[in-house]
């Protein structure tokens, strides 16, 4: 099979950059290629080549790794563009959940609606249409971009409408959900549950459920998640959801409750709706706490992980994230059936046509397929065209650079809306732009005017730190977790989409 280029921007994520590459040398007829790496993290940047490198050569690969800082370089003559940014780092991330917190708006991760989701895709828009621009001038012509990184939905609407690129978001939280599945219906072996999702990314619905061919009615469904002695305590958001829409929502616990108006709204409730055994439950700036202590795990363990990259890859090992098996499929032919982001046009017949929706397709040799003509009941449906709608506003203003419609769109958002009064969101909205100004080009001439009006405000804040925050932990306590069995998975492995 004749060479081509992978570029990774964001290559810098050390951990799921060696996840991705990883996986894709799996694949024999993928092992003679150049995977190019990109990040404004020189440091990182070198990290994660030397661990690649000491990969390629434990295992007597051909694959060539380069990593450079000039993203126009990294991306000249790819053909698979693979985005993995977070634009803003950790520094931004805090703001998106400090500053809500300050207006009693409470989020367990802050990456893909309500406030903090929402700025994250004004920082990652900006960004992103640069890399579409340099994609078009220099990759080879036709690249695709496969997007990981959140808010997955604004970041492909952006990218499709407004970069002019072929992309394809992916996410990996359908693939974890029927894990989970498969283990409270009892089944030996997870492959014996087969599924179809369908609605918008984190909003995404398991609307047919088989065990060995016959179909799980969701009253079983319900009964297996009530019995479960763990999951039953950890899962009460979705398992209030599936009690009362008689559908299994794929998103987690934490992502579920503050995409809906219902769960995190009154500081006093919001613990009997979540659980604190692993953040990913709807621990109050969970995933914020979890990356920090990855971030902070990885400079004291890199001399292990580097000397771990010389494991012989086994592709029984593979993990489910997409990118490996689309690009396997488009160069080899061998069908992968998975669930992808990508605009609507009657995919699903009662959501907007614009909206970007995740939903079920193949990808072979000649392409993206996906099955159209798919519907959601009614009381799933309702909740994700509240969100299309605030996606859709959220997407122009960052485009535009257009305050007043970036406010409109936060004070849409379901959980915002329940918390907060409007006077609160536009002050809200003011105190978020100066403090990340920094990653906004587009806002620049509104900033000046922002801070005059923060200099005057009226809005009473709070200092709180939330119904349910956990301290970062250090890396020595880490370790105590895993040695005493409490924790089994590293922490830069915890990976968030």
């Amino acid at each position: 099979m004749a060479n081509f280029k992978i570029a990774i921007i964001g290559a810098g994520s050390v951990g799921f950059t060696r996840t991705l590459v990883r996986d894709i040398l799996c694949v024999p007829e993928l092992h003679d290629i150049e995977v190019a790496l990109t990040d404004i993290n020189e440091r990182n940047l070198g990290m994660i080549a030397e661990i690649l490198n000491r990969m390629i050569s434990a295992n007597g690969l051909p694959t060539k790794i380069s990593a450079t800082t000039d993203r126009r370089e990294a991306l000249a003559g790819a053909r698979y563009v693979i985005n993995c940014t977070r634009i803003g780092g950790l520094e931004a991330f805090a703001e998106d959940i400090r500053i809500p917190l300050r207006y009693g708006v409470d989020q367990c991760v802050g990456d893909t609606l309500c406030a903090g989701g929402i700025l994250y895709g004004q920082r990652s828009i900006a960004a992103l249409l640069d890399f579409c621009r340099d994609i078009r001038a220099v990759a080879e012509p036709g690249a695709r971009l496969l997007n990981y990184a959140n808010p997955m939905a604004m970041n492909t609407w952006a990218a499709i409408d407004y970069g002019g690129v072929d992309t394809i978001g992916l996410c990996h939280g359908i693939q974890h959900g029927w894990k989970q599945i498969a283990e409270v219906l009892g089944a030996e072996d997870p492959h014996e549950i087969e599924y179809v999702c369908t609605g918008i990314n984190h909003q995404t619905w398991y609307v047919d459920i088989r065990w060995r061919g016959r179909r799980v009615p969701a009253e079983e469904l319900l009964a297996a998640y009530e019995r479960h002695p763990v999951i039953s305590r950890q899962e009460k958001v979705r398992i209030d959801v599936l009690r009362r829409f008689g559908v299994y929502s794929t998103e987690s616990n934490g992502h579920l409750s503050e995409y809906l108006p219902w769960y995190r709204k009154r500081p006093d409730e919001i613990a009997r709706w979540i659980d604190l055994s692993d953040w990913i439950h709807g621990e109050t700036g969970g995933c914020l706490r979890v990356c920090t202590e990855g971030r902070n795990w990885f400079e004291h363990e890199f001399p292990q992980y580097l000397a771990s990259s010389s494991r012989i890859i086994d592709p029984a090992r593979r993990t489910v994230e997409h990118a490996s098996y689309i690009i396997e499929a488009l160069e080899t032919g061998r069908v992968y059936r998975g669930h992808f982001n990508v605009k609507n046009n009657g995919l699903i017949s009662n959501l907007p046509a614009d909206a970007i929706v995740e939903s079920t397709g193949f990808v072979d040799r000649l392409g993206l397929n996906m099955v159209a003509g798919l519907s959601l009941s009614d009381a799933c449906a309702a909740p994700c065209i509240a969100s299309i709608n605030v996606q859709r506003m959220s997407v122009k203003a960052a485009v535009t650079g257009d305050l007043d419609l970036l406010k409109q769109a936060v004070l849409n958002d379901p959980l915002v809306g329940a918390v907060c009064m409007p006077d609160e969101v536009w002050q809200m909205v003011d105190e978020m732009v100066v403090a990340q100004a920094a990653w906004l080009p587009q806002y620049a001439g509104a900033i000046e005017g922002a801070k005059r009006r923060l200099a005057n405000a009226t809005v009473r804040r709070r200092d709180w730190a939330g119904a349910a925050r956990l301290p970062v932990r250090s890396v020595e306590e880490i370790r105590t977790a895993q040695r005493t069995g409490n924790e089994t998975v590293a922490p830069d492995e915890q990976i968030v989409a």
